[in-house]
Formats: structure tokens, sequence, C-alpha cells
């Protein structure tokens, strides 16, 4: 993990905390191979230069966001972007993520994703990229 990423989780509240160490931590196991930085503010995980999975601080709680979501055809990410492919979903308690549910997602967003990279570049438009040949160690 970061050590921005450990002080952007260290500054929550108490039940925001235990959340945001969470999510780094099991993002880090099932995406050993992803950059993560503070992009924006907030904790984000690159494959390849591409932003896939990230988390911020928002009214309703920790949004944890997955920049091509909503092709992964999961009904627990239920807040859909309007613009662009992301997906996500809200806690408020570190008991209410599931392993099974981000170690799920975090595989899709290995193999599913829109090339975030390259959009200024194309003027907004977004290009699906082909999945990986080959999938990292678990």
């Amino acid at each position: 993990m970061h050590p921005n990423t450990h002080l952007y989780n260290q500054h929550q509240n108490p039940p925001h905390r235990e959340i945001c160490a969470l999510l780094a931590e099991t993002i880090d196991r099932y995406l050993p191979d992803a950059q993560n930085k503070l992009w924006h503010g907030h904790p984000v995980w690159f494959l390849d230069g591409n932003p896939v999975a990230g988390y911020s601080r928002q009214k309703p709680g920790i949004r944890l966001m997955f920049w091509s979501g909503a092709d992964f055809g999961e009904a627990g990410l239920n807040v859909v972007g309007k613009t662009f492919k992301d997906a996500s979903v809200f806690y408020n308690a570190a008991a209410a993520v599931s392993e099974a549910d981000l170690k799920r997602w975090l595989e899709k967003a290995r193999t599913i994703q829109w090339d975030y990279k390259n959009i200024v570049k194309r003027k907004g438009v977004l290009e699906r990229l082909p999945a990986p040949s080959v999938q990292a160690p678990r």
C-alpha cells in the first residue's frame, strides 16, 4: 500500500478508517501487480496505467468504485455512472464488506477494462481493452 493511501485511511473517522483499511488490504491482496497512489485526492489502483478500482469518502459513506464496473454484471454494484462505465457501492461498516464479492469484482476489474488512460487523447471516447491473456497469481 502506498504511504499516502495509509495516511488517507488514517485521516478518516473510526468506522470509515476500518472500512478503508479493509478495502486497501483486500485490493492489494487480489491485485498485487496494481500500482496504488492517491489520484484526485483518493486511493486508486491502476493496471498498466489504467484506473480499475478505488475508494473515497462521500456523504453516504465510503464509496468503492470500479472504473469499468458497469460491465461486470453485478447487482451488488448498484450505483452506476451516467457518463462513463463506472459502478460502485457505499459502505458504512467494515462488516458490510463481503470479501467474496470484493474478490470477484477485483477479478473482473482485471479482465473487463475500458481505456480511461487514453480518454483525453481520444477526446472523451472510451474504448474497451482486450482481456489480458495471462492472469496474475492469486
